[in-house]
């Protein structure tokens, strides 16, 4: 007997394998490329949803939205 891998559908564990090397390299692509799958919000918008959870206070929200302004 064997050791009980890939006795199911031989080379199943193979093409896990190469799928996940494929995810990764598509997942590395755009992060080189341009970040992560873009959420499509605006700097501002971002700014507003980080002081709605507590991440940046009063001050540090304003500091940033006068630096975006310009």
């Amino acid at each position: 007997m064997g050791s009980g891998f890939g006795m199911g559908i031989p080379g199943l564990g193979m093409i896990l394998v190469w799928g996940l090397i494929l995810v990764f390299v598509v997942m590395l692509v755009r992060a080189i490329a341009g970040g992560f799958p873009s959420s499509g919000k605006s700097a501002r918008q971002v700014l507003d949803e980080r002081f709605a959870r507590g991440e940046i206070d009063r001050d540090e929200l304003e500091q940033k939205r006068r630096d975006l302004s310009g």
